[in-house]
C-alpha cells in the first residue's frame, strides 16, 4: 500500500478495530448496542468494550428527565365551552432497550397521548370546574397515562397544567356576558334607588299631611274656643260683635287699598243699611 509494509498494514488495522470497539458511555445516557442488526445489550455509563464489526451502537440516549412540551389545543367542554389548554409532561427513560423498540417515536407518541387524554378528561367537565380544577385536571392526567407509557419503558415523574383559558371567542362572549350582568346589577341598583326615594318622599308627604290636619284640628278647635269666649263675653248683646267685625272688614279693605295692583275699591251693596245698622239706627 504506497510503499507501506504488510505489517505495518495489519498493525493499523488492528488499531482501527480496537478503537471501534471502545466505547465510553458519559454519564446521563445509556447507548443501545445491536449485534448483526438484532438487540443485544445496553450500555451504561463507563468503559466498555464491543466486537467491532458485529455489534453496532444504533440509539444513545439520555436517562436525565425529559421536558415535553404538550402543544396547545382547543378543547370543548360539557357544556359546549371553548377552551385552549397546554401542558408539559416529565419524563424518564428507565429502559432504553423498550423505549426504541417499543414505540417508533415515544416523545411524539407521548405528546399524542397527553393531548387526547387532556381533551378526554376536560371534555367531561363544565367550564367553571375546567377552569378552576387545574390539580384534579392533573392528577387524573397522570394516572391516565402513567401505565401506558410504563410499557416503552418510560415513567412519568410529573404532568403540568400550564396555561387553561376560554379561546378567544369564548373570553369575548364571556366579557359580554360580564358586562351586561354588570348593567342589570347598576340597573336594579338605580330602581331600588328610586324606589326607596319615593318611599321616602311618599313618607315625608304623608307625616307632612298628618301633622297639617293636626295643625287644622288644632286651629279649628281654636277658634270654636275663641267664639265660645266671645259668644260668652257678649251674650245677646250684638253691638260689639258688629263693631269688631267692621274694623276687621275696614282694615282688611285699607290694606287692599294700599296694593300697587289694586284699581277697585270695595264697598259693600247695602252700605247705607250697614252704616245704620252700625250706628244703631232703623
Amino acid at each position: 500500500m504506497f510503499g507501506l509494509s504488510l505489517p505495518a498494514v495489519l498493525l493499523i488495522v488492528i488499531v482501527v478495530t480496537l478503537a471501534l470497539g471502545v466505547k465510553i458511555v458519559p454519564q446521563g445516557f445509556a447507548y443501545v448496542v445491536q449485534r448483526l442488526g438484532k438487540f443485544h445489550q445496553t450500555l451504561a455509563p463507563g468503559f466498555h468494550f464491543i466486537i467491532p464489526y458485529i455489534d453496532a451502537v444504533a440509539f444513545q440516549l439520555t436517562t436525565k428527565d425529559i421536558v415535553l412540551e404538550i402543544p396547545s389545543q382547543e378543547v370543548i367542554t360539557r357544556d359546549n365551552a371553548v377552551i385552549t389548554a397546554n401542558a408539559v409532561a416529565y419524563i424518564n427513560i428507565i429502559s432504553p432497550e423498550r423505549a426504541v423498540y417499543g414505540v417508533e417515536n415515544f416523545t411524539f407518541a407521548i405528546q399524542n397521548l397527553v393531548q387526547t387524554s387532556l381533551r378526554s378528561l376536560i371534555g367531561e367537565m363544565s367550564l367553571d370546574d375546567a377552569l378552576s380544577s387545574r390539580d384534579q385536571i392533573k392528577a387524573r392526567l397522570k394516572d391516565a397515562i402513567s401505565d401506558d407509557i410504563s410499557e416503552w419503558g418510560i415513567t412519568l415523574k410529573s404532568v403540568e397544567i400550564q396555561d387553561i383559558n376560554p379561546s378567544n371567542t369564548m373570553q369575548q362572549a364571556m366579557e359580554e356576558q360580564a358586562a351586561a350582568e354588570r348593567e342589570r346589577r347598576a340597573t336594579v341598583s338605580r330602581a331600588e334607588g328610586l324606589k326607596e326615594a319615593q318611599i321616602l318622599k311618599a313618607d315625608g308627604q304623608l307625616e307632612a299631611s298628618k301633622r297639617e290636619a293636626q295643625a287644622k284640628i288644632v286651629l279649628a278647635e281654636g277658634n270654636q274656643e275663641a267664639i265660645e269666649k266671645v259668644k260668652s263675653a257678649i251674650q245677646d248683646n250684638e253691638l260689639p260683635a258688629l263693631f269688631i267685625l267692621g274694623e276687621k272688614y275696614i282694615n282688611a279693605v285699607k290694606e287692599l287699598s294700599k296694593s300697587e295692583n289694586s284699581k277697585f275699591v270695595l264697598l259693600p251693596s247695602d252700605l247705607k243699611s250697614s252704616i245704620q245698622g252700625f250706628l244703631g239706627k232703623s
